[in-house]
């Protein structure tokens, strides 16, 4: 059995115990504390934290756009890539006062396919069925991780869905990359009845309570998944907050859920949906907007100073929407992300 070693936490003052043979995320997940991460893979920055004491801490392979070498040398880390070998002292950067203490327990899970079917040319909706447990708690928001058969890697899947109590019912929209490693197995292979590991929850892409100001969700690509699942549960629990959904496309056949959504304008009071396509065809006979959607935030939106944010989808598209909405004057700590990355993109 691997060596433990504290890890404790400023300024919320929480210490855990970690083995040498994990990261310092997943223990924390383990352990019901719900620190701020993404891509749990060394390539997003959402964990970056600071070593305030202890230095004997080893990191798993990561990207340099994540960690730079100039700030790795100054005593900065990646959560989900630090495993230690001492006890130490971390200072959390980025962190949720509301959230931290929240966690859910992680599970390792099996279900079946119930439906794959294609939603748009490129993406597709994945429904499963829990087989053992027949339930995972989750917030609507967060995502779990899939196990790819005949390999030992994982890929991560935000659910629509805003809790499986019912059915065991867990719904996912995925996109199909050339190359991926997934996606060509989505696409090609998996079919209803066989069998997939999970592994979750995971993720701190969820509605923060306790809350009456406006939201401003702008998505892309299959980022309409935890949106959708959070714009679901606000239905479903009556919250009346002004909300705006902003969703960018290429192309009309680029869109889904479409009817969903303009039926969430009247049954979800406050609510609008203001899809975009960037490159619109002739024969899309479109007359609603056209251009970039952080284009199109910015022509309907002035002054957000009170609002929360949430963006999902491509990573350029995230990358373009967090300084626009602080421009329009979003709070930087209440500006909540989820960044894609792809096994079609060179790593």
């Amino acid at each position: 059995m691997a060596d433990k070693h504290v890890v404790r936490f400023e300024p919320v003052g929480i210490e855990i115990e970690v083995g040498e043979d994990q990261n310092i995320l997943r223990a924390a997940a383990e352990q019901g504390i719900m620190l701020m991460h993404g891509c749990k893979e060394g390539q997003c920055s959402a964990c970056k934290s600071f070593i305030l004491d202890g230095e004997d801490i080893e990191l798993d392979k990561y990207s340099t756009f994540a960690l730079p070498d100039y700030e790795r040398e100054e005593g900065f880390t990646l959560l989900c890539r630090a495993h230690p070998y001492e006890d130490v002292t971390i200072e959390l950067l980025n962190f949720d006062e509301d959230m931290i203490r929240s966690g859910l327990p992680i599970q390792e899970a099996v279900a079946e396919v119930v439906s794959n079917d294609p939603v748009t040319h490129d993406m597709r909706h994945l429904v499963l069925r829990l087989i053992e447990p027949k339930e995972i708690k989750f917030f609507p928001g967060q995502y779990v991780d899939i196990a790819v058969p005949g390999t030992e890697s994982t890929r991560s899947f935000s659910m629509a869905n805003t809790s499986c109590r019912e059915d065991g019912r867990l719904e996912f929209i995925i996109k199909v990359y050339p190359d991926g490693l997934f996606s060509d197995f989505l696409d090609s292979r998996l079919a209803v009845g066989d069998q997939l590991n999970l592994t979750g929850p995971f993720g701190v892409f969820t509605l923060r309570e306790g809350h009456e100001t406006d939201l401003v969700f702008v998505g892309g690509g299959a980022g309409m998944a935890p949106i959708l699942a959070l714009l679901r549960s606000m239905s479903e629990r009556g919250i009346n907050r002004k909300a705006t959904y902003y969703y960018g496309a290429r192309r009309r056949k680029d869109l889904c859920f479409d009817e969903e959504l303009r039926a969430l304008e009247g049954t979800l009071a406050g609510f609008r949906y203001v899809p975009a396509l960037s490159e619109p065809e002739d024969s899309d006979d479109w007359d609603g907007e056209v251009g970039l959607i952080t284009d199109v935030v910015k022509k309907h939106e002035a002054n957000l100073k009170d609002a929360h944010a949430y963006i999902c989808g491509p990573p350029p598209m995230v990358e373009a929407a967090m300084p626009l909405l602080s421009q329009l004057g979003v709070p930087e700590k209440r500006v909540y992300f989820d960044k894609f990355t792809t096994t079609g993109d060179p790593e």
